[in-house]
């Protein structure tokens, strides 16, 4: 169900506690509609604290229409074991906390008066149900594995993520990033085709970095395309 109604006067998104700077007019256009947002909350990652999950919560309900928060929890578990954690190991970190996150999101959620805030988490497991999801993965998977030069734009998404896991001047091996680059691959649709995921026409996906991959996506310069309504925003914290 929407959070308002049509007559509600909404504050526009680029302002309030959030600026959101689309990357393209494509962008620009899905954001404009209102109609969804999709924020990503990474797991192991400091910048999602208690205060700023709320703070996310907040401006996303006030801002559009529907709201998802995507947590990749179970994807976590190919970053882990790239850093050497054995399989176990690692799906037991990934586990909890993918946890730890989700509860964050839902407590945000349910202060902020949504009766049923769980249904608006896609992690892993909501993920796992998605009949949409699993073609945008298996178009996601074909294309890496058919296509070089997307190939090594996935890996070195992996770099990127890696590379802040890792001591100081440290740069990730192959077998690194061919174990890493899973975890990226499983948070692709959501940039491709969230609409769909969704179930809406249109939808901006709402983070605080660009990484050089999305910018390239984003710009058409790779061999997958956004899906028409699919748009990305970057959030940065007004002082």
């Amino acid at each position: 169900m929407p959070h308002h109604s049509s007559l509600t006067m909404r504050p526009d998104p680029s302002t309030g506690p959030f600026r959101a700077t689309p990357l393209t007019p494509g962008c620009q256009s899905a954001l404009t509609a209102r109609t969804h947002a999709c924020v990503g909350v990474s797991p192991f990652n400091s910048y999602f604290s208690v205060e700023r999950v709320n703070a996310l919560a907040r401006w996303a309900l006030d801002s559009f229409d529907r709201v998802h928060f995507f947590v990749p929890d179970t994807a976590a578990v190919h970053t882990l074991e790239a850093l050497g954690y054995p399989p176990e190991r690692a799906a037991w970190k990934a586990r909890r906390q993918g946890q730890y996150v989700r509860n964050k999101i839902v407590r945000a959620l349910s202060a902020a008066g949504i009766s049923e805030p769980g249904a608006h988490v896609l992690d892993g497991q909501t993920l796992a149900s998605s009949n949409a999801y699993a073609r945008l993965l298996e178009q996601v998977g074909s294309r890496y594995q058919q296509d070089e030069v997307f190939a090594q734009a996935c890996l070195g998404a992996s770099a990127w993520t890696l590379e802040r896991r890792l001591s100081p001047g440290t740069v990730p091996t192959p077998a690194q990033l061919r174990c890493a680059v899973r975890y990226f691959l499983a948070e692709l649709p959501l940039f491709l085709d969230t609409p769909q995921i969704a179930g809406v026409t249109a939808s901006v996906f709402c983070y605080h970095q660009v990484p050089a991959f999305l910018d390239d996506l984003f710009h058409h310069r790779l061999a997958l395309r956004p899906a028409a309504g699919q748009g990305y925003v970057c959030l940065a914290e007004v002082r």
